[in-house]
């Protein structure tokens, strides 16, 4: 029988640009873009600066940029560390089908990649798209139960996108791909323990890197087993266990439509955990809507889904980072700044005294209307007791991430990308960037994309 690696691999290059609809060159831009941004970003952010600190990594000279470092490395080492950037802010875009952020694993890979090969700009998204139907397609295969035993799938099944992606720029035939795969099946790794910690970030650095990794020891003819799927010891029985899988739903439904499409890369309006946005969005309603200021505020009520709360139930954040997995900080925020922006969590912003005086009003809850443990929706409601005797309600079902289905305005979307961006870059080219990314399939040369960050990295440190 062929096996589930083979199969992929021959799904993967079978992804051909003439077949490919608008939209999904359009989702897939919007995802890199998106990715870049969270990337520059998160350049700056005390994982990154660690990981790149160490000796050895990223010391040797190398094509490839480190993205917001002003240095050039390995495309391993590269791709390491522009990895936790990537996902150092957890501001990155999110797909419940591989049940995390499915542009973290293929972004800092093709990039790499990208400044080392003679690629096109269409072959960058081309090669995006391959990866993103990989993973969300596995993630088809193995999810919830996989998401929920405690593996982190942005990683742990991100890597079959990394190599997904990494096949086809370095043009590997579907043997070698395969192979390749089957490599990867032991280089997965990632734990939930470790949500809200600087490890999460690396969880994405480490599985890019493992997933290029994979890739080129398998193009130097490093063997795997191509069975490892499915053998008795392999990935699916471990990672998961027996009866806890279907992968013929990752075949029956590759491209029927193209996930980039359909959940699509769902961008993130707030620089926090996904899982919180239909909090922060309900009570940003409310207040917008009643006026409600927080000394209005005898008790708060955070009602949402089981799978939302696990890692988001911290009352008392002792970081920024673990700030971002606070339903009550971020509730708090929403409420006393109308708004939860970046800058929300940097330094001891964390302990601030507004936020704090709400979140020891606040509980959380599962919601009676979003009890089913297969509910794998963002929804929350916000009930509010305020000190005269009201209760103030708003619930949120839908529209909470920005993906296709409720997209972000182009003013939407460039206010993100510039607030990311500025962190980093000269606020003057910013425009030249983003239209460079959304043009990005027409791009003769792809590494001219680095090249146009880097310079203008240059020009914004000349300035200064």
């Amino acid at each position: 029988m062929t096996t589930i690696a083979a199969r992929l691999a021959e799904h993967i290059h079978a992804v051909r640009w003439e077949d490919l609809p608008a939209d999904a060159v359009h989702w897939a831009k919007i995802g890199i873009l998106d990715t870049v941004a969270v990337t520059l970003a998160g350049a700056p952010e005390a994982c990154t600066r660690i990981a790149l600190a160490l000796p050895g990594v990223a010391d040797a000279p190398g094509p490839a940029l480190v993205y917001g470092h002003g240095r050039r490395a390995s495309v391993l080492d590269a791709a390491l560390i522009n990895g936790v950037a990537s996902h150092a802010l957890d501001y990155d875009d999110v797909n419940n089908h591989i049940g995390g952020h499915p542009s973290v694993p293929l972004v800092p890979a093709i990039l790499a990649l990208a400044d080392d090969l003679d690629v096109s700009g269409r072959d960058v998204v081309l090669a995006y798209i391959a990866g993103f139907e990989a993973e969300t397609c596995v993630g088809r295969g193995v999810n919830q139960h996989h998401y929920e035993k405690g593996w982190h799938p942005t990683a742990t099944l991100g890597i079959f996108g990394t190599v997904a992606a990494a096949s086809r720029l370095m043009r590997l035939d579907v043997d070698t791909t395969a192979v390749a795969l089957g490599l990867a099946t032991s280089l997965s790794s990632g734990l939930k323990a470790n949500f809200g910690t600087m490890t999460k970030p690396l969880h994405i650095g480490h599985s890019v890197r493992n997933g290029l990794f994979a890739a080129m020891l398998a193009q130097g003819g490093f063997t795997a087993n191509a069975g490892a799927f499915e053998h008795t010891q392999g990935f699916l029985d471990v990672f998961n266990g027996p009866g806890t899988y279907d992968m013929e739903r990752t075949f029956a439904e590759w491209g029927q439509p193209w996930n980039v499409i359909q959940p699509g890369p769902n961008l993130k309006q707030f620089p926090c955990c996904g899982s919180t946005h239909g909090a922060i969005n309900a009570m940003l309603q409310l207040r917008a809507d009643t006026g409600l200021q927080p000394d209005e505020v005898a008790e708060i009520t955070v009602l949402t889904t089981p799978r939302r709360l696990p890692h988001t139930d911290n009352p008392d954040p002792k970081s920024g980072l673990q700030a971002k997995f606070s339903m009550h900080y971020v509730t708090a925020r929403a409420l006393t700044d109308g708004a939860v922006k970046l800058g929300h969590f940097d330094g001891n912003a964390f302990d601030d005294d507004a936020p704090r005086a709400v979140m020891g009003k606040i509980k959380t809850g599962i919601h009676p209307d979003m009890a089913d443990p297969d509910h794998d929706g963002y929804g929350a409601e916000v009930i509010v007791a305020t000190t005269d005797g009201r209760e103030l309600r708003r619930r949120v079902d839908t529209d909470v991430l920005r993906g296709p289905g409720y997209p972000m305005s182009e003013a939407e979307l460039m206010d993100k990308f510039t607030d990311c961006v500025s962190r980093v870059l000269a606020e003057s080219r910013i425009g030249a960037l983003h239209g460079m990314l959304m043009g990005l399939d027409e791009l003769e040369r792809a590494a001219d994309l680095s090249a146009f960050i880097e310079a203008d990295r240059v020009a914004s440190h000349a300035a200064e």
